[in-house]
């Protein structure tokens, strides 16, 4: 390395968990040839590790700063990182982000700013920590059909769903556990409802298919209600409870997305995948089946996926999205089905649940941990109904994948068997 070399001088935009994190692995490691000049944070009296004035208080003093080779967004407000981010791009900038939220519901808008101002904008840390995903899904599997990709897109909720496994406990303890041990917000809802894991899931879905999913569009069911009854009687059929987010290729080539709890048996790497980690599950059409599993959250864990983007943008990396031109269609809820699991403490309840999502009566059955029901139902009923059983506090599991429904001129055994 030439020594007289100068630094690539880089903005950072958060000092929070990540924005500390990549600061640290940055001053670890002088040889990189990087320096972190300017830092912007949002509240001058928060105590921070570094001296105050290492830190200036208007993120819109790193966009102008024309002394700045690259910009590195770590906030968690997503209305401001959009703002931030699209300004920079507009003004040819090269951004590193890790904020999902943003992506998923902007990534559209921030491609085609790309391609008209020549910025450029990777993102790897926004996807399970530091599990290089999106680069492997955009690089290596650029021009290969993918039958799915699907995993644990959320540390937080899997912690969660351990510590009740391991236990035995129910979810509000494993809920505060996390939440002490630092693996769990505050306010859960984003985590805990799956909301999180559904950004992930449309942000990979451009990369592994060429579509832009619009999140609200995906179904996505979280474990605000579980209890450990259901952790009890998923292990009694040998399995565990995973929120498994999911993106299918179905046999008429479209593809499906949903993000839902469901019993995964020990035949999938993701049963093994415990406490904050993440796994992805990728299936390619040639290349058959690969699995990448690695911290999902943390400071230095994402901190080393953000660095990783702050090198490639130093030697030009850009994503390609090589699938853009020829993406399949999306058919996220209509002609789709799946078999689930439902408990409810209530059996009049779990009764109505029933009645929402046009299942028997005769589904229901009460045992001594009490009634439970399961069925196939409409991923377009599902759909329909899901801010009603998550405002009466119905668990609902996958048990199996999603296929065609019946109607679609396709049998049970040969949909599955295409899925």
């Amino acid at each position: 390395m030439n020594v007289d070399k100068q630094p690539l001088r880089i903005g950072l935009i958060g000092f929070g968990c990540v924005g500390q994190g990549f600061y640290d692995i940055v001053g670890r490691q002088p040889g990189l040839g990087l320096a972190v000049t300017r830092i912007a944070v949002k509240s001058p009296a928060k105590p921070r590790t570094l001296p105050a004035e290492r830190f200036c208080f208007h993120a819109d003093d790193l966009l102008a700063d024309p002394d700045l080779d690259l910009l590195v967004e770590v906030i968690d407000d997503p209305a401001e990182a959009f703002r931030l981010v699209s300004t920079a791009l507009r003004h040819g900038r090269r951004v590193v982000t890790a904020n999902k939220a943003m992506l998923a519901h902007h990534l559209p808008e921030l491609v085609a700013l790309q391609r008209a101002s020549g910025g450029a904008l990777l993102y790897e840390a926004a996807v399970c920590g530091s599990i290089p995903i999106i680069r492997t899904l955009d690089s290596y599997f650029s021009h290969e059909p993918l039958q799915s990709v699907s995993g644990i897109f959320n540390g937080s909720s899997n912690y969660v769903l351990t510590r009740m496994s391991q236990q035995g406990s129910e979810y509000g303890p494993a809920l505060a556990e996390a939440q002490a041990q630092g693996f769990a917000e505050t306010d859960p809802s984003l985590d805990m409802g799956a909301f999180d894991p559904r950004s992930k899931a449309v942000i990979l879905a451009a990369h592994a298919y060429g579509v832009f999913l619009h999140p609200e569009e995906v179904l996505n069911l979280g474990i605000e209600s579980i209890s450990a009854v259901d952790i009890a009687r998923a292990a009694a059929q040998g399995r565990k409870v995973k929120v498994v987010a999911g993106l299918y290729r179905l046999p008429n080539g479209s593809v499906a997305a949903l993000v839902t709890p469901q019993f995964v048996g020990p035949e999938s790497p993701l049963y093994a995948v415990e406490q904050e980690f993440n796994g992805v599950v990728i299936a390619a059409e040639f290349a058959g089946s690969q699995f990448l599993h690695g911290r999902g959250a943390g400071g230095h864990p994402t901190g080393s996926a953000v660095l990783a983007d702050v090198l490639a943008l130093q030697h030009g990396f850009r994503y390609a999205y090589a699938k853009q031109s020829e993406a399949p269609e999306t058919q996220l809820t209509e002609g789709l089905e799946v078999e689930v699991y439902l408990r409810h403490a209530d059996a009049a309840i779990l009764r109505e649940a029933l009645t929402w999502l046009q299942l028997p009566a005769g589904a229901l059955l009460i045992d001594a941990d009490g009634p439970q029901a399961t069925g196939t139902v409409s991923i377009q009923v599902l759909w329909t109904w899901r801010q009603e059983l998550r405002a009466a506090g119905v668990f609902v599991a996958r048990l199996g994948e999603v296929r065609p429904t019946v109607a679609a001129g396709i049998t049970p055994a040969r949909a599955a068997e295409l899925v």
